[in-house]
């Protein structure tokens, strides 16, 4: 599922139009990068908790050269799925 995909599922769900469900979901994915990028948590019960990791700077290796490089130290996103995404998906179909 893409978002055009999940657009037209919340607008047939919801009964709204395509234009209201496409600003629903880039008002929630605003509104969850803006936390992580001040440093905070986003939980949703039941979905999953975003959160905001710090990497360690470290060192690595070019795959075609082999030579030695050094990997920056970096913020990266996290996504811990809650308990109930995990049991909906090992339900399977």
């Amino acid at each position: 599922m893409n978002k055009a995909d999940l657009i037209d599922r919340i607008a047939a769900d919801c009964g709204m139009s395509k234009t209201q469900a496409a600003s629903a979901i880039d008002t929630t994915v605003e509104s969850i990068t803006g936390a992580l990028k001040k440093g905070d948590r986003v939980a949703l019960i039941g979905f999953g908790t975003f959160s905001v990791s710090q990497r360690r700077a470290r060192n690595g290796r070019n795959p075609q050269t082999g030579a030695t490089i050094k990997i920056a130290a970096r913020r990266v996103a996290k996504f811990s799925a809650g308990a109930e995404l995990r049991k909906a998906v090992n339900r399977g179909k």
